[in-house]
């Protein structure tokens, strides 16, 4: 019995090799791939982001299109990567940290503040069950938009407008994220948090920023905590 099952284990075997191999030769193949792969293993693992959902996200969403054309060669690079109008998308490692501390479920509706090139959205909108998003920038609001919609993110819904604001229509929010610093937090944001929600944002002047985690307790006292320095675009309220 015992020579049997080594036996018919080693038909499996060599399929499982042939299968591993046959994968390594098409990541190989694929120049965008590769470039998935170094970029979650070399910036994201090896700094100690471990949520599988995370990681798999990261690895699928095609970061190259969401830059524009003449920075596309470095869209995998560990760096933030100007998108126009005085604004960046931030490095690969900043997105992953930010939307683990996040911890989006797919029950949640989620608030980004800071649209961009639509890059952080498209995460989120893997992670949880609807994303709402704003941008001040007209111009990057279309854009973004129409990157989301051309890729097939349904979920995820792009408003132009004051961040500041938040989207008061739409709250209350199971995560709220802020991809721009403001000095200080917006109190329409806190205030739009739900119960048990999380917010995550840089706050700071342009030399001087910390990346923070606020928490809604059930019984609505907000419990605060530094994670990091960082360095992000100034938020902007409108007419600005």
């Amino acid at each position: 019995m015992k020579a049997w099952r080594n036996e018919s284990s080693f038909p499996l075997a060599i399929c499982a090799i042939l299968a591993f191999l046959m994968t390594t030769l098409l990541v190989a193949d694929d120049p965008v791939t590769l470039q998935h792969e170094r970029m979650v293993a070399d910036q994201i693992e090896s700094r100690g982001i471990r949520n599988p959902d995370i990681l798999r996200v990261m690895r699928s969403t095609p970061r190259h299109l969401f830059v524009p054309t003449n920075v596309r060669s470095m869209a995998y690079e560990d760096r933030p990567l100007p998108i126009g109008y005085r604004a960046t998308i931030s490095q690969p490692y900043i997105v992953a940290l930010m939307t683990e501390l996040l911890a989006p479920a797919k029950k949640h509706r989620v608030l980004e503040i800071g649209t961009g090139s639509g890059y952080q959205a498209a995460i989120l909108g893997q992670l949880a069950a609807e994303v709402y998003t704003v941008e001040i920038v007209p111009e990057l609001a279309r854009s973004a938009a129409k990157t989301l919609r051309e890729l097939g993110y349904t979920n995820i819904t792009v408003r132009q407008g004051d961040g500041y604001k938040g989207w008061p229509e739409r709250a209350p929010f199971d995560g709220i994220m802020v991809t721009a610093a403001p000095p200080e937090l917006p109190e329409a944001l806190i205030t739009q948090l739900s119960r048990g929600g999380r917010l995550v944002a840089p706050i700071g002047s342009v030399w001087d920023q910390e990346l923070i985690v606020i928490e809604k307790k059930a019984d609505g006292t907000i419990k605060r905590r530094s994670v990091c320095p960082v360095s992000f675009v100034p938020m902007k309220p409108a007419g600005r």
